[in-house]
């Protein structure tokens, strides 16, 4: 297990303290609101050339103009699959991090032009293949990492593989997160065991409870919860920073972390505190190899 110096309340820029990038070249997903704007200003705030993968663009600009450095904006629609193509044709040398932000949560039924449902569309199969379009990028870096950031939530549902479109099951927003988020931790364990070999590593991670865009359709109110529970932007970025810089990580993949530290796999969701632990089936290599293979028959039909 990977314990660090770090906790609940360390912020993204107290975990990359002292950590050079120079050189480093950095994609964030969704780094045009909440978490991944703190990530990208750590990371750009130790010398690293960040590009924020954004579908607005012009929200794009404004962030990467107030976070200042080496930060460059450009276009990403996970739900298309001509936008990630377009952005990862046009990605020329190394990249040394890949950070799988952007998501969807809960949200209202829905379904991509391929019938994709929208929740595992987005937060995985996006993911899915912008990464691999990318593997020959994070080959070249020798040393690369992708960062996923996945959720507590995955302890809601394993990935259906016999009904993840949710063609037989009645449509239910949490679940359809819950396996999304599966996927993405499921991804982190089979992208590290293909592609360690090329110096490529994957570790998946709960980000924390965060008040950003992510939840504002819910209609939670901060009056409505336990504010001890809750993280500002800074302090939830810091475990997707450190998995992205901390030397503790090199060569390691495969793994599930929360609050900058690795967290025990369980068996039932009460065996874990409220926002830690990670599903065993989650980890299980077997359900990972099976989500790869998957993936890459749909997006083949696509």
């Amino acid at each position: 297990m990977i314990t660090t110096g770090f906790g609940f309340s360390s912020t993204a820029a107290e975990v990359a303290e002292g950590i050079d990038l120079t050189g480093k070249r950095v994609v964030v997903t969704g780094a045009s609101s909440g978490i991944g704007v703190e990530t990208a200003r750590a990371l750009a705030g130790r010398g690293a050339e960040v590009t924020l993968a954004v579908r607005n663009t012009d929200a794009g600009e404004k962030t990467a103009r107030d976070i200042g450095g080496d930060v460059r904006v450009a276009k990403l629609d996970l739900t298309d699959l001509a936008s990630i193509d377009t952005f990862t044709n046009s990605w020329d040398g190394p990249l040394h991090v890949l950070i799988a932000n952007a998501g969807v949560m809960a949200v209202p039924e829905r379904y991509t032009d391929q019938g994709w449902e929208w929740q595992f569309a987005t937060n995985h199969l996006g993911h899915f293949a912008l990464a691999t379009g990318l593997h020959p990028a994070l080959k070249a870096a020798h040393d690369a990492r992708i960062v996923v950031v996945s959720s507590t939530g995955h302890m809601l549902s394993p990935v259906v593989f016999d009904d993840v479109n949710y063609g037989f099951r009645t449509y239910d927003a949490w679940t359809a997160y819950g396996q999304s988020k599966t996927a993405n931790v499921l991804f982190a364990v089979e992208a590290t065991r293909r592609w360690a070999g090329d110096g490529i590593t994957a570790n998946a991670l709960m980000p924390g409870a965060i008040f950003t865009n992510l939840s504002a359709h819910l209609g939670i109110k901060e009056s409505d919860v336990d504010l001890s529970t809750i993280k500002t932007p800074e302090q939830g970025a810091a475990t997707s920073v450190l998995l992205a810089t901390s030397p503790l990580l090199e060569g390691i993949g495969g793994r599930y972390f929360d609050d900058c530290n690795e967290t025990p796999a369980v068996d039932r969701r009460d065996e874990a505190p409220p926002l830690h632990g990670v599903a065993r089936y989650a980890l299980d290599p077997d359900n990972a190899a099976r989500l790869w293979t998957y993936s890459e028959t749909l997006l083949a039909k696509a």
